[in-house]
């Protein structure tokens, strides 16, 4: 048995045409949706996501402000400013890009956005909520793997369902949205002492740890929907996720590729989040 693919690609463009009608109907109101991108250094993967989510935005029809500081910025300023931009009707959406020079506390940047525009699902706030049941915005990425699972048409009520990584980022949202969704969730970590014991009870394994070949064939339950997270490069530099892709998927009934399977899902979540707060506004 070989396993069919989930495309984040093709979902992911699916998903975009649904943001562009949304931010046209908002916009013909006089009410066109915002999102504030920051970046704050030099680091050469964040210029490329930052240019990645401008775009996004363009080819969206939501206006984009995208503001770029130099590594020195003051930490002061910083906040100054997102406080500004909270106080912004204009402005739906406020993304800060990771990571952050040495001398800016992430933590306290992340707090200084209000929840009302905390799109990237980050703060204290949004993960409170996310705990509570309450509606608020979900962290991008986990929110991705979920529209991932429900694209298979598969029920996950009363399914036993693996995360593999525990990050404030990933691996515990994603638990919870499980848990929302009515499965059975274990999350395992590097102090778990046999994982494949988990995973191979599974009927859905989320592997999120940034370790390439975490999860191997002989670690999955014959049918079990696959989800790789995971970005890595393999011995010839090539991008690979936290699955041994090409023994996995003679074994799974579903599996996303690394890339085009999570990674632009990533994306179109802010996007849906942006879209979902301007028009809650």
């Amino acid at each position: 048995m070989t396993a069919q693919l989930i495309s984040g690609t093709l979902l992911s463009q699916q998903l975009r045409v649904d943001v562009a009608q949304r931010a046209a109907a908002l916009t013909a109101k006089g009410k066109q949706p915002g999102l504030a991108v920051i970046l704050v250094g030099e680091d050469p993967a964040s210029q490329v996501y930052v240019r990645n989510k401008v775009k996004a935005c363009a080819d969206t029809g939501i206006r984009s402000v995208f503001e770029k500081y130099e590594a020195t910025l003051p930490e002061a300023q910083l906040l100054a400013r997102i406080e500004a931009l909270n106080n912004d009707p204009s402005v739906h959406g406020i993304l800060v890009q990771m990571p952050l020079p040495k001398h800016i506390d992430p933590q306290k940047v992340i707090g200084a956005i209000s929840t009302a525009k905390d799109v990237d699902g980050y703060s204290v706030l949004s993960a409170g909520e996310l705990l509570a049941g309450l509606p608020g915005f979900r962290p991008c990425t986990p929110y991705g793997c979920m529209k991932l699972i429900e694209s298979t048409g598969y029920n996950l009520r009363g399914k036993h369902a693996v995360v593999i990584g525990r990050s404030n980022t990933v691996g515990k949202p994603m638990g919870l949205l499980l848990l929302q969704a009515n499965a059975t969730v274990t999350i395992c970590h590097s102090a778990t002492p046999d994982l494949g014991y988990h995973t191979r009870q599974a009927d859905v394994v989320v592997a999120a740890v940034g370790r390439r070949n975490t999860l191997t064939a002989d670690m999955v339950k014959p049918g079990a929907i696959v989800i790789d997270v995971g970005m890595n490069r393999d011995d010839e530099g090539k991008l690979c996720g936290d699955v041994d892709f090409a023994n996995v998927k003679e074994v799974a009934g579903y599996i996303t590729p690394v890339p085009g399977g999570v990674g632009p899902m990533t994306i179109t979540m802010l996007l849906v989040n942006t879209i979902e707060s301007a028009e809650r506004r």
